[in-house]
Protein backbone atom coordinates (compact mmCIF):
# COMPACT_ATOMS: atom_id res chain seq x y z
CA UNK A 1 0.00 0.00 0.00
CA UNK A 2 1.35 3.48 -1.16
CA UNK A 3 1.06 6.62 1.19
CA UNK A 4 -1.31 8.08 -1.21
CA UNK A 5 -3.55 4.90 -0.62
CA UNK A 6 -2.78 4.86 3.68
CA UNK A 7 -4.21 7.88 3.32
CA UNK A 8 -7.34 7.56 1.51
CA UNK A 9 -7.90 4.47 4.02
CA UNK A 10 -7.32 7.18 6.91
CA UNK A 11 -9.92 9.65 5.75
CA UNK A 12 -12.20 6.93 4.96
CA UNK A 13 -12.17 5.60 8.47
CA UNK A 14 -12.19 9.45 9.93
CA UNK A 15 -15.91 9.63 7.82
CA UNK A 16 -17.12 6.67 8.92
CA UNK A 17 -16.05 7.24 12.40
CA UNK A 18 -17.98 10.41 12.19
CA UNK A 19 -20.55 9.12 10.55
CA UNK A 20 -21.28 6.32 12.85
CA UNK A 21 -21.59 8.66 15.87
CA UNK A 22 -24.30 10.57 14.46
CA UNK A 23 -25.81 7.55 13.31
CA UNK A 24 -25.54 6.00 17.11
CA UNK A 25 -26.95 9.82 17.78
CA UNK A 26 -29.84 8.75 15.75
CA UNK A 27 -30.19 5.32 17.50
CA UNK A 28 -29.50 3.47 13.72
CA UNK A 29 -27.48 0.74 13.48
CA UNK A 30 -23.91 0.90 12.18
CA UNK A 31 -24.46 -0.84 8.78
CA UNK A 32 -26.60 2.04 7.58
CA UNK A 33 -24.25 4.60 8.39
CA UNK A 34 -21.38 2.37 7.05
CA UNK A 35 -22.97 1.53 3.93
CA UNK A 36 -23.84 5.36 3.14
CA UNK A 37 -19.58 6.17 3.86
CA UNK A 38 -19.52 3.16 0.89
CA UNK A 39 -21.90 5.11 -1.26
CA UNK A 40 -19.88 8.78 -0.40
CA UNK A 41 -16.14 7.60 -1.19
CA UNK A 42 -17.74 5.23 -4.18
CA UNK A 43 -17.34 6.02 -7.80
CA UNK A 44 -20.22 8.11 -7.62
CA UNK A 45 -18.99 10.19 -4.69
CA UNK A 46 -14.94 11.00 -4.00
CA UNK A 47 -13.35 7.50 -5.51
CA UNK A 48 -11.32 7.28 -2.34
CA UNK A 49 -12.32 3.23 -2.39
CA UNK A 50 -11.62 2.55 -5.83
CA UNK A 51 -8.35 3.16 -5.44
CA UNK A 52 -7.38 0.66 -2.76
CA UNK A 53 -7.23 -2.41 -3.47
CA UNK A 54 -7.53 -4.01 -0.40
CA UNK A 55 -10.79 -3.33 0.92
CA UNK A 56 -12.02 -6.39 -1.08
CA UNK A 57 -9.89 -8.43 1.02
CA UNK A 58 -10.43 -6.94 4.31
CA UNK A 59 -14.22 -7.46 3.09
CA UNK A 60 -13.72 -10.75 2.38
CA UNK A 61 -12.16 -11.50 5.79
CA UNK A 62 -14.72 -9.54 7.42
CA UNK A 63 -17.26 -12.10 5.93
CA UNK A 64 -15.43 -15.09 7.14
CA UNK A 65 -15.26 -13.62 11.08
CA UNK A 66 -19.19 -13.11 11.25
CA UNK A 67 -19.91 -16.64 9.46
CA UNK A 68 -17.16 -18.30 11.69
CA UNK A 69 -18.60 -16.63 15.09
CA UNK A 70 -22.38 -17.30 13.89
CA UNK A 71 -20.84 -21.19 13.98
CA UNK A 72 -19.23 -20.83 16.87
CA UNK A 73 -22.35 -19.45 18.85
CA UNK A 74 -24.65 -21.71 16.88
CA UNK A 75 -26.85 -23.09 19.89
CA UNK A 76 -29.38 -25.23 18.75
CA UNK A 77 -30.80 -25.78 22.59
CA UNK A 78 -31.74 -22.14 22.55
CA UNK A 79 -34.16 -23.37 19.53
CA UNK A 80 -35.48 -26.50 21.77
CA UNK A 81 -36.12 -24.72 24.59
CA UNK A 82 -38.39 -22.13 22.57
CA UNK A 83 -40.14 -25.12 21.40
CA UNK A 84 -41.94 -25.68 18.00
CA UNK A 85 -42.71 -22.20 17.35
CA UNK A 86 -39.14 -21.32 16.47
CA UNK A 87 -39.47 -23.84 13.93
CA UNK A 88 -42.26 -23.20 12.94
CA UNK A 89 -42.26 -19.71 12.80
CA UNK A 90 -38.70 -19.47 11.55
CA UNK A 91 -39.30 -21.57 9.07
CA UNK A 92 -42.69 -20.70 7.55
CA UNK A 93 -41.70 -17.27 7.94
CA UNK A 94 -38.84 -18.20 5.48
CA UNK A 95 -40.74 -20.03 3.26
CA UNK A 96 -44.40 -17.54 2.67
CA UNK A 97 -41.75 -14.52 2.85
CA UNK A 98 -40.07 -16.62 -0.09
CA UNK A 99 -43.00 -16.92 -2.11
CA UNK A 100 -44.65 -13.99 -1.45
CA UNK A 101 -41.68 -11.91 -2.31
CA UNK A 102 -41.14 -13.94 -5.61
CA UNK A 103 -44.34 -13.05 -6.70
CA UNK A 104 -43.94 -9.72 -6.68
CA UNK A 105 -40.91 -9.69 -8.05
CA UNK A 106 -42.28 -11.26 -11.40
CA UNK A 107 -45.25 -8.70 -11.25
CA UNK A 108 -42.92 -5.79 -11.30
CA UNK A 109 -41.23 -7.71 -14.58
CA UNK A 110 -38.23 -9.23 -12.91
CA UNK A 111 -36.67 -12.56 -14.48
CA UNK A 112 -36.76 -15.63 -12.72
CA UNK A 113 -33.37 -16.01 -11.59
CA UNK A 114 -33.54 -12.38 -10.41
CA UNK A 115 -36.80 -12.89 -8.44
CA UNK A 116 -35.74 -15.89 -7.29
CA UNK A 117 -32.38 -13.65 -5.20
CA UNK A 118 -34.71 -10.97 -4.46
CA UNK A 119 -37.15 -13.15 -2.81
CA UNK A 120 -34.90 -14.92 -0.81
CA UNK A 121 -33.10 -12.22 -0.15
CA UNK A 122 -36.64 -10.44 1.47
CA UNK A 123 -36.31 -13.63 3.99
CA UNK A 124 -33.71 -13.27 6.68
CA UNK A 125 -33.50 -11.09 9.51
CA UNK A 126 -30.11 -9.67 11.37
CA UNK A 127 -29.34 -11.83 14.41
CA UNK A 128 -26.35 -9.03 14.80
CA UNK A 129 -28.84 -6.12 15.53
CA UNK A 130 -31.82 -7.86 16.97
CA UNK A 131 -29.74 -9.03 19.96
CA UNK A 132 -28.38 -5.82 20.30
CA UNK A 133 -31.65 -4.27 20.17
CA UNK A 134 -33.59 -6.84 22.41
CA UNK A 135 -30.27 -6.82 24.86
CA UNK A 136 -30.32 -2.91 25.36
CA UNK A 137 -34.21 -2.82 26.18
CA UNK A 138 -33.63 -6.00 28.75
CA UNK A 139 -36.15 -7.61 26.46
CA UNK A 140 -33.63 -10.54 25.54
CA UNK A 141 -34.99 -13.08 28.36
CA UNK A 142 -38.56 -11.99 27.35
CA UNK A 143 -40.80 -14.46 26.04
CA UNK A 144 -41.00 -12.69 22.48
CA UNK A 145 -37.22 -12.00 23.10
CA UNK A 146 -36.45 -15.98 23.19
CA UNK A 147 -38.51 -16.71 20.82
CA UNK A 148 -36.77 -14.40 18.04
CA UNK A 149 -33.70 -15.28 18.73
CA UNK A 150 -34.71 -18.97 18.38
CA UNK A 151 -36.16 -18.53 14.91
CA UNK A 152 -33.46 -16.26 13.85
CA UNK A 153 -31.21 -19.07 14.14
CA UNK A 154 -33.42 -20.86 12.41
CA UNK A 155 -33.06 -18.41 9.78
CA UNK A 156 -28.90 -18.61 10.18
CA UNK A 157 -29.10 -21.82 9.31
CA UNK A 158 -31.34 -21.84 6.23
CA UNK A 159 -29.03 -19.17 4.71
CA UNK A 160 -26.81 -21.48 4.75
CA UNK A 161 -27.91 -23.81 3.38
CA UNK A 162 -28.83 -21.41 0.38
CA UNK A 163 -25.20 -20.18 0.47
CA UNK A 164 -24.31 -23.89 -0.21
CA UNK A 165 -26.59 -24.82 -3.08
CA UNK A 166 -25.95 -21.57 -5.14
CA UNK A 167 -21.90 -22.06 -4.78
CA UNK A 168 -22.04 -25.98 -5.21
CA UNK A 169 -24.85 -25.85 -8.20
CA UNK A 170 -24.13 -22.01 -9.28
CA UNK A 171 -21.36 -23.19 -11.75
CA UNK A 172 -21.40 -24.18 -15.36
CA UNK A 173 -22.54 -27.94 -15.40
CA UNK A 174 -21.60 -30.42 -18.24
CA UNK A 175 -24.46 -33.10 -19.86
CA UNK A 176 -23.72 -35.25 -16.73
CA UNK A 177 -26.16 -33.71 -14.46
CA UNK A 178 -26.29 -36.60 -11.90
CA UNK A 179 -22.59 -37.05 -12.23
CA UNK A 180 -22.10 -33.54 -11.45
CA UNK A 181 -24.67 -33.62 -8.25
CA UNK A 182 -23.02 -36.69 -6.86
CA UNK A 183 -19.52 -35.33 -7.05
CA UNK A 184 -20.49 -31.97 -5.19
CA UNK A 185 -22.53 -33.97 -2.30
CA UNK A 186 -18.84 -36.49 -2.29
CA UNK A 187 -17.06 -32.96 -2.30
CA UNK A 188 -19.76 -31.80 0.73
CA UNK A 189 -19.20 -35.16 2.63
CA UNK A 190 -15.19 -35.11 2.72
CA UNK A 191 -15.10 -31.72 3.72
CA UNK A 192 -17.53 -31.98 6.43
CA UNK A 193 -15.99 -35.65 7.12
CA UNK A 194 -12.51 -33.69 7.52
CA UNK A 195 -14.09 -30.83 9.90
CA UNK A 196 -15.52 -33.96 11.91
CA UNK A 197 -12.23 -35.60 12.08
CA UNK A 198 -10.18 -32.17 13.12
CA UNK A 199 -12.73 -31.75 16.24
CA UNK A 200 -11.93 -35.68 17.00
CA UNK A 201 -8.37 -35.23 16.60
CA UNK A 202 -6.81 -32.20 15.99
CA UNK A 203 -8.37 -29.36 18.39
CA UNK A 204 -8.56 -30.88 21.46
CA UNK A 205 -4.54 -30.90 21.20
CA UNK A 206 -4.24 -27.72 19.29
CA UNK A 207 -6.52 -25.43 20.98
CA UNK A 208 -5.33 -25.87 24.95
CA UNK A 209 -2.06 -25.33 23.70
CA UNK A 210 -3.15 -22.25 22.32
CA UNK A 211 -5.28 -21.11 25.25
CA UNK A 212 -2.24 -20.67 26.93
CA UNK A 213 -2.08 -17.10 25.50
CA UNK A 214 -4.69 -14.77 25.18
CA UNK A 215 -3.03 -13.42 21.93
CA UNK A 216 -2.19 -16.88 20.29
CA UNK A 217 -6.16 -17.98 21.06
CA UNK A 218 -7.12 -15.62 19.00
CA UNK A 219 -4.63 -16.06 15.95
CA UNK A 220 -5.65 -19.76 16.39
CA UNK A 221 -9.20 -18.86 16.12
CA UNK A 222 -8.64 -16.96 12.56
CA UNK A 223 -6.22 -19.15 10.87
CA UNK A 224 -8.20 -22.08 11.17
CA UNK A 225 -11.68 -20.20 10.48
CA UNK A 226 -9.20 -18.85 7.37
CA UNK A 227 -7.88 -22.34 6.62
CA UNK A 228 -11.22 -24.28 6.45
CA UNK A 229 -12.94 -21.41 4.13
CA UNK A 230 -9.96 -21.41 2.02
CA UNK A 231 -10.37 -25.10 1.40
CA UNK A 232 -14.16 -25.27 0.94
CA UNK A 233 -13.21 -22.45 -1.47
CA UNK A 234 -10.89 -24.84 -3.15
CA UNK A 235 -13.94 -27.69 -3.09
CA UNK A 236 -15.90 -25.57 -5.10
CA UNK A 237 -18.23 -24.13 -2.11
CA UNK A 238 -18.24 -20.45 -0.61
CA UNK A 239 -15.86 -19.29 1.78
CA UNK A 240 -18.77 -18.56 4.14
CA UNK A 241 -19.67 -21.97 4.28
CA UNK A 242 -16.06 -23.53 4.92
CA UNK A 243 -15.97 -20.32 7.91
CA UNK A 244 -19.64 -21.23 9.64
CA UNK A 245 -17.97 -24.51 9.81
CA UNK A 246 -15.14 -24.00 11.19
CA UNK A 247 -17.13 -21.88 13.70
CA UNK A 248 -19.50 -24.87 14.42
CA UNK A 249 -16.25 -26.91 15.04
CA UNK A 250 -15.16 -24.81 18.19
CA UNK A 251 -18.70 -24.47 19.50
CA UNK A 252 -18.48 -27.23 22.00
CA UNK A 253 -15.02 -26.62 23.12
CA UNK A 254 -14.47 -24.93 26.68
CA UNK A 255 -12.89 -21.54 25.00
CA UNK A 256 -15.93 -20.54 22.74
CA UNK A 257 -16.85 -18.03 25.42
CA UNK A 258 -13.23 -16.50 25.59
CA UNK A 259 -12.70 -16.50 21.51
CA UNK A 260 -16.22 -14.92 20.72
CA UNK A 261 -15.70 -12.46 23.17
CA UNK A 262 -12.38 -11.61 21.70
CA UNK A 263 -13.53 -11.65 18.07
CA UNK A 264 -16.49 -9.72 18.39
CA UNK A 265 -14.35 -6.46 17.83
CA UNK A 266 -12.33 -7.84 14.91
CA UNK A 267 -15.56 -8.52 12.97
CA UNK A 268 -17.31 -5.42 13.73
CA UNK A 269 -14.06 -3.60 12.14
CA UNK A 270 -13.37 -5.92 9.23
CA UNK A 271 -17.07 -5.94 8.59
CA UNK A 272 -16.96 -2.11 7.92
CA UNK A 273 -15.28 -2.65 4.90
CA UNK A 274 -17.88 -4.98 3.44
CA UNK A 275 -20.70 -2.42 4.22
CA UNK A 276 -17.89 0.27 2.98
CA UNK A 277 -17.25 -1.79 -0.39
CA UNK A 278 -21.01 -2.65 -0.78
CA UNK A 279 -21.69 0.78 -1.01
CA UNK A 280 -19.46 1.78 -3.29
CA UNK A 281 -21.31 -0.65 -6.35
CA UNK A 282 -24.45 0.86 -5.59
CA UNK A 283 -25.36 1.72 -9.26
CA UNK A 284 -28.03 4.79 -9.38
CA UNK A 285 -28.53 4.97 -13.25
CA UNK A 286 -32.06 3.79 -13.00
CA UNK A 287 -32.84 4.98 -9.49
CA UNK A 288 -36.73 6.21 -10.29
CA UNK A 289 -37.00 3.02 -11.09
CA UNK A 290 -35.09 1.07 -8.50
CA UNK A 291 -36.81 3.60 -5.78
CA UNK A 292 -40.30 2.22 -6.69
CA UNK A 293 -39.40 -1.04 -6.74
CA UNK A 294 -37.26 -0.80 -3.00
CA UNK A 295 -40.36 0.75 -1.99
CA UNK A 296 -42.45 -1.73 -3.15
CA UNK A 297 -40.52 -4.81 -1.20
CA UNK A 298 -39.62 -2.64 1.24
CA UNK A 299 -43.31 -1.90 2.50
CA UNK A 300 -43.87 -5.91 2.49
CA UNK A 301 -41.28 -6.74 4.83
CA UNK A 302 -41.88 -3.95 7.38
CA UNK A 303 -45.43 -4.61 6.97
CA UNK A 304 -45.38 -8.55 5.64
CA UNK A 305 -42.74 -10.13 7.40
CA UNK A 306 -44.27 -9.12 10.83
CA UNK A 307 -48.22 -10.13 9.80
CA UNK A 308 -46.50 -13.58 8.81
CA UNK A 309 -45.19 -14.52 12.12
CA UNK A 310 -48.41 -13.22 14.04
CA UNK A 311 -50.45 -15.42 12.18
CA UNK A 312 -48.08 -18.48 12.68
CA UNK A 313 -47.90 -17.73 16.59
CA UNK A 314 -51.79 -16.93 16.75
CA UNK A 315 -52.29 -20.50 15.08
CA UNK A 316 -50.10 -21.94 17.60
CA UNK A 317 -52.35 -19.83 20.23
CA UNK A 318 -49.45 -17.14 21.98
CA UNK A 319 -50.71 -13.82 23.27
CA UNK A 320 -50.97 -11.50 20.58
CA UNK A 321 -48.45 -9.10 22.42
CA UNK A 322 -46.10 -11.62 22.19
CA UNK A 323 -47.07 -12.27 18.58
CA UNK A 324 -46.33 -8.82 17.42
CA UNK A 325 -43.27 -8.10 19.17
CA UNK A 326 -41.40 -11.26 18.25
CA UNK A 327 -43.12 -10.28 14.64
CA UNK A 328 -41.08 -7.05 14.86
CA UNK A 329 -38.18 -8.74 14.47
CA UNK A 330 -38.15 -9.65 11.01
CA UNK A 331 -39.31 -6.49 9.94
CA UNK A 332 -36.04 -5.83 8.23
CA UNK A 333 -33.14 -7.68 5.90
CA UNK A 334 -30.07 -8.44 7.35
CA UNK A 335 -26.39 -8.42 6.38
CA UNK A 336 -26.84 -12.00 5.19
CA UNK A 337 -29.05 -10.71 2.61
CA UNK A 338 -26.48 -8.31 1.40
CA UNK A 339 -23.91 -11.23 1.25
CA UNK A 340 -25.90 -13.30 -0.56
CA UNK A 341 -26.48 -10.70 -3.23
CA UNK A 342 -22.89 -10.30 -3.66
CA UNK A 343 -22.35 -14.27 -3.71
CA UNK A 344 -25.17 -13.96 -6.76
CA UNK A 345 -23.38 -10.86 -8.33
CA UNK A 346 -19.72 -12.89 -7.98
CA UNK A 347 -21.29 -16.42 -9.61
CA UNK A 348 -22.88 -14.01 -12.32
CA UNK A 349 -26.70 -14.76 -11.44
CA UNK A 350 -27.50 -10.92 -11.07
CA UNK A 351 -26.58 -7.65 -11.98
CA UNK A 352 -24.94 -4.69 -9.66
CA UNK A 353 -28.39 -3.16 -10.02
CA UNK A 354 -30.03 -5.86 -8.39
CA UNK A 355 -27.48 -5.84 -5.84
CA UNK A 356 -28.02 -2.11 -5.46
CA UNK A 357 -32.10 -2.95 -4.84
CA UNK A 358 -31.53 -5.13 -2.22
CA UNK A 359 -29.22 -2.89 -0.50
CA UNK A 360 -31.38 0.42 -0.78
CA UNK A 361 -34.01 -2.27 0.76
CA UNK A 362 -32.18 -3.51 3.35
CA UNK A 363 -30.98 0.43 4.31
CA UNK A 364 -35.63 1.22 4.40
CA UNK A 365 -35.81 -1.51 6.42
CA UNK A 366 -32.89 -1.67 8.73
CA UNK A 367 -33.67 2.18 9.56
CA UNK A 368 -37.08 1.58 9.68
CA UNK A 369 -37.46 -1.52 12.05
CA UNK A 370 -34.91 -0.31 14.63
CA UNK A 371 -37.45 2.54 15.74
CA UNK A 372 -40.08 0.08 15.69
CA UNK A 373 -38.56 -2.10 17.76
CA UNK A 374 -37.25 0.77 20.21
CA UNK A 375 -41.04 1.71 20.64
CA UNK A 376 -42.75 -1.70 20.20
CA UNK A 377 -45.13 -1.13 23.22
CA UNK A 378 -46.28 2.46 21.63
CA UNK A 379 -47.06 0.91 18.76
CA UNK A 380 -48.54 -1.86 20.45
CA UNK A 381 -50.96 0.34 22.57
CA UNK A 382 -51.79 2.35 19.20
CA UNK A 383 -52.46 -1.21 16.91
CA UNK A 384 -54.18 -3.23 19.96
CA UNK A 385 -58.03 -2.99 18.89
CA UNK A 386 -56.91 -3.91 15.63
CA UNK A 387 -54.59 -7.09 16.40
CA UNK A 388 -57.56 -9.04 17.94
CA UNK A 389 -58.11 -11.20 15.13
CA UNK A 390 -54.70 -12.66 15.50
CA UNK A 391 -55.26 -13.66 19.11
CA UNK A 392 -56.75 -16.99 18.28
CA UNK A 393 -59.78 -17.98 21.60
CA UNK A 394 -59.20 -21.79 22.33
CA UNK A 395 -61.08 -22.95 25.37
CA UNK A 396 -58.27 -24.79 26.14
CA UNK A 397 -56.10 -21.73 26.80
CA UNK A 398 -58.22 -20.44 29.54
CA UNK A 399 -58.52 -24.03 31.21
CA UNK A 400 -57.30 -24.36 34.77
CA UNK A 401 -55.68 -28.02 35.31
CA UNK A 402 -56.13 -30.26 37.89
CA UNK A 403 -59.80 -29.10 38.81
CA UNK A 404 -58.14 -26.71 40.86
CA UNK A 405 -61.12 -23.97 42.04
CA UNK A 406 -59.66 -21.93 45.07
CA UNK A 407 -56.23 -20.31 45.50
CA UNK A 408 -55.06 -17.79 47.97
CA UNK A 409 -52.20 -16.20 45.54
CA UNK A 410 -52.64 -15.92 42.09
CA UNK A 411 -49.11 -14.76 40.68
CA UNK A 412 -48.56 -14.10 37.02
CA UNK A 413 -45.14 -14.18 35.48
CA UNK A 414 -43.24 -17.86 35.98
CA UNK A 415 -39.73 -16.26 35.47
CA UNK A 416 -36.93 -16.44 37.97
CA UNK A 417 -38.58 -14.42 40.90
CA UNK A 418 -41.86 -16.00 40.08
CA UNK A 419 -41.01 -19.61 40.69
CA UNK A 420 -38.90 -18.23 43.73
CA UNK A 421 -42.05 -16.44 44.75
CA UNK A 422 -44.21 -19.99 44.08
CA UNK A 423 -41.76 -22.43 45.71
CA UNK A 424 -41.35 -20.32 48.82
CA UNK A 425 -45.88 -20.32 49.04
CA UNK A 426 -45.97 -23.35 48.04
CA UNK A 427 -43.89 -24.75 50.98
CA UNK A 428 -45.46 -22.45 53.27
CA UNK A 429 -48.55 -24.26 52.82
CA UNK A 430 -50.46 -21.44 50.61
CA UNK A 431 -52.41 -22.78 47.46
CA UNK A 432 -50.99 -20.93 44.44
CA UNK A 433 -52.22 -20.60 40.63
CA UNK A 434 -49.83 -19.26 38.13
CA UNK A 435 -50.32 -17.75 35.14
CA UNK A 436 -47.39 -17.55 32.42
CA UNK A 437 -47.55 -17.15 28.20
CA UNK A 438 -45.07 -19.53 27.97
CA UNK A 439 -46.25 -23.29 27.34
CA UNK A 440 -43.53 -25.05 28.16
CA UNK A 441 -43.26 -23.79 31.27
CA UNK A 442 -46.89 -23.80 32.47
CA UNK A 443 -46.38 -27.41 31.06
CA UNK A 444 -43.04 -28.14 33.06
CA UNK A 445 -45.06 -26.54 36.34
CA UNK A 446 -48.34 -28.57 36.13
CA UNK A 447 -45.82 -31.99 35.88
CA UNK A 448 -44.56 -31.03 39.32
CA UNK A 449 -48.29 -30.63 40.70
CA UNK A 450 -48.29 -26.80 40.37
CA UNK A 451 -51.24 -25.29 39.07
CA UNK A 452 -50.67 -23.39 35.80
CA UNK A 453 -52.49 -21.79 33.68
CA UNK A 454 -51.13 -20.21 30.02
CA UNK A 455 -52.05 -16.75 29.55
CA UNK A 456 -51.32 -13.41 29.44
CA UNK A 457 -52.05 -10.90 31.94
CA UNK A 458 -53.21 -8.08 29.82
CA UNK A 459 -56.12 -10.97 28.81
CA UNK A 460 -59.00 -9.20 30.68
CA UNK A 461 -60.66 -12.64 29.56
CA UNK A 462 -58.46 -14.72 31.24
CA UNK A 463 -59.68 -13.44 34.88
CA UNK A 464 -63.19 -14.97 34.51
CA UNK A 465 -61.88 -18.38 34.52
CA UNK A 466 -59.72 -17.45 37.38
CA UNK A 467 -60.06 -18.01 41.14
CA UNK A 468 -60.23 -14.06 41.46
CA UNK A 469 -63.00 -14.14 43.98
CA UNK A 470 -60.86 -16.54 46.92
CA UNK A 471 -57.46 -14.96 45.91
CA UNK A 472 -56.20 -12.42 48.75
CA UNK A 473 -53.42 -11.62 46.77
CA UNK A 474 -52.37 -10.98 43.10
CA UNK A 475 -49.20 -10.78 42.82
CA UNK A 476 -47.06 -9.90 38.96
CA UNK A 477 -43.60 -10.72 39.05
CA UNK A 478 -43.77 -9.45 35.23
CA UNK A 479 -40.94 -6.94 34.56
CA UNK A 480 -42.88 -4.58 32.36
CA UNK A 481 -44.42 -1.15 33.87
CA UNK A 482 -47.48 -1.60 30.72
CA UNK A 483 -48.52 -5.19 31.50
CA UNK A 484 -48.67 -4.64 35.17
CA UNK A 485 -50.72 -1.60 34.48
CA UNK A 486 -52.41 -3.59 31.93
CA UNK A 487 -53.32 -6.51 34.40
CA UNK A 488 -54.48 -3.59 37.05
CA UNK A 489 -56.89 -2.38 35.03
CA UNK A 490 -58.07 -5.43 34.54
CA UNK A 491 -58.68 -7.06 38.20
CA UNK A 492 -60.24 -3.23 39.10
CA UNK A 493 -62.61 -3.97 36.30
CA UNK A 494 -63.78 -7.41 37.44
CA UNK A 495 -64.16 -5.66 40.98
CA UNK A 496 -61.02 -7.48 42.70
CA UNK A 497 -61.28 -6.49 46.38
CA UNK A 498 -58.13 -8.34 47.54
CA UNK A 499 -54.50 -7.05 47.99
CA UNK A 500 -52.13 -6.55 44.86
CA UNK A 501 -47.88 -6.50 44.67
CA UNK A 502 -46.46 -5.88 40.96
CA UNK A 503 -42.50 -5.64 40.08
CA UNK A 504 -40.54 -2.59 38.78
CA UNK A 505 -37.22 -3.26 37.30
CA UNK A 506 -36.59 0.42 37.34
CA UNK A 507 -37.14 3.47 39.61
CA UNK A 508 -39.02 5.39 37.46
CA UNK A 509 -41.38 2.44 36.51
CA UNK A 510 -41.30 2.20 40.29
CA UNK A 511 -42.99 5.35 40.32
CA UNK A 512 -45.32 5.04 37.82
CA UNK A 513 -47.08 1.70 39.67
CA UNK A 514 -46.85 3.69 43.06
CA UNK A 515 -48.84 6.05 41.84
CA UNK A 516 -52.17 3.71 41.49
CA UNK A 517 -53.69 1.93 44.16
CA UNK A 518 -51.38 -1.21 44.39
CA UNK A 519 -50.28 -2.11 47.74
CA UNK A 520 -46.72 -3.10 47.54
CA UNK A 521 -44.27 -2.65 44.40
CA UNK A 522 -41.28 -5.19 44.69
CA UNK A 523 -37.66 -3.41 42.98
CA UNK A 524 -35.95 -6.68 42.75
CA UNK A 525 -32.93 -5.04 41.57
CA UNK A 526 -32.87 -1.99 44.01
CA UNK A 527 -33.68 -4.51 46.96
CA UNK A 528 -30.94 -7.26 45.98
CA UNK A 529 -28.34 -4.17 46.23
CA UNK A 530 -29.18 -1.93 49.39
CA UNK A 531 -29.37 -5.91 51.10
CA UNK A 532 -25.60 -6.41 49.68
CA UNK A 533 -24.52 -2.44 50.14
CA UNK A 534 -25.75 -3.15 54.15
CA UNK A 535 -23.23 -6.09 54.61
CA UNK A 536 -20.68 -4.24 53.38
CA UNK A 537 -21.32 -1.64 55.53
CA UNK A 538 -22.01 -3.72 58.73
CA UNK A 539 -19.03 -5.47 57.95
CA UNK A 540 -16.42 -3.22 56.93
CA UNK A 541 -14.41 -2.47 60.18
CA UNK A 542 -14.77 -6.22 60.71
CA UNK A 543 -11.45 -8.33 59.66
CA UNK A 544 -9.41 -8.05 56.75
CA UNK A 545 -10.60 -7.82 53.26
CA UNK A 546 -10.09 -11.73 52.58
CA UNK A 547 -12.93 -12.00 55.24
CA UNK A 548 -15.06 -9.41 53.90
CA UNK A 549 -14.57 -11.51 50.52
CA UNK A 550 -15.48 -14.71 52.07
CA UNK A 551 -18.55 -13.04 53.85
Amino acid sequence: MTGQEFGMLAAILAVAAVTGLVANRLRQPLIVAFIGVGVLVGPIGTGWASGIGEIELLAHLGITILLFLVGLRLDLHLIRTTGPVALATGLGQVAFTAAIGYGIALALGMDNVTAIYVAVALTFSSTIIIVKLLSDKREIDELHGRIAVGFLIVQDLVVVVVMIALTAFGQETSDHVALDIVFVIGKGIALLAGVALAMRYVIPRLLPLAARSQELLVLFAVAWAVSIAAISAWLGFSTEVGAFLAGMSLASTPFREAIGARLVSLRDFLLLFFFLALGAQLEFADATRQLGEAAVFSAFVLIGNPLIVLIIMGLMRYPVRVSFKAGLTVAQISEFSLILAALGLSLGHITSGTVSLITVVGLITIGASTYMILYSQPLFEKLRPFLGVFQRRDARQHAIPNGTSEADVLIYGLGRLGSQVVDRLTRAGKSVVAVDFDPDIVNAWNRQGITAVFGSAEDIDLLESLPLAQARWVVSTIPSAEVNLALLHALRYHGYQGRIALTALSARDAQRLRQTDADIVVEPYSSATNAVLDHIADHAGEGSTGDLDRA
